[in-house]
């Protein structure tokens, strides 16, 4: 008994399968209307040239700004990183300025009370000499022009015969960590003092 694939024609081809010779890469190609001339071509291929190059040198662009905001943060990094701990410190020196400014003048110190304040002397010294080491500098601005971007103005000091805005008494000097400002000083301005003078301009042609 045999069944009935077995009478199945060997020369029977899936229906699907069928003309799939002619469907070869080469054929579509060759059967695709061409609808585009050379010159049309050659205007599409310097487009995409053109296109890619501009992306180029953007990544390129970007690549290279980026390169730089890196090197800049790595700068920054390195010369402000103890910004924040300088600014603490600050308050040492300030603690014993102010040690050195509470004794009086014309009080005669025993040898042991001068062996202590020349050491506190030493000391703000030392720290100062430290703080320059790693360029943080002190502003000390008497008879300076008053800065916003330095100072700190306190308060208005009247009738002292000075230029107004000229710093007249420095409550606290301030400091700078390389160009940049670490604290301001804090001052007091001359006000109705002298006018400032102002620039002769030349009129004449």
């Amino acid at each position: 008994m045999t069944n009935d694939s077995d009478n199945i024609d060997n020369n029977d081809v899936n229906p699907e399968s069928e003309n799939t010779e002619n469907d070869t890469p080469e054929n579509a190609a060759a059967d695709a209307p061409a609808d585009q001339s050379p010159d049309d071509k050659l205007a599409a291929a310097v487009t995409e040239v053109a296109d890619l190059k501009d992306r180029l040198l953007r990544a390129v662009a970007e690549t290279e700004n980026l390169r730089r905001r890196s090197d800049r943060e790595k700068a920054d990094a390195a010369n402000y990183a103890m910004t924040a701990f300088a600014r603490d410190l600050l308050g040492v020196g300030d603690n014993l300025r102010r040690a050195l400014e509470s004794i009086p003048a014309d009080i005669d110190l025993g040898d042991n009370a001068k062996t202590l304040v020349e050491g506190i002397e030493m000391t703000e010294r030392e720290l100062l000499n430290i703080l320059e080491r790693h360029n943080i500098k002190k502003i000390n601005p008497m008879g300076e022009k008053f800065s916003h971007s330095l100072h700190q103005a306190l308060f208005e000091v009247p009738d002292t015969g000075e230029e107004d805005g000229t710093i007249v008494q420095v409550m606290q000097v301030g400091f700078v960590i390389k160009d940049r400002l670490l604290r301001p000083a804090m001052v007091g301005v001359a006000k109705g003092g002298t006018p400032a003078p102002l620039e002769h301009v030349d009129t004449k042609v």
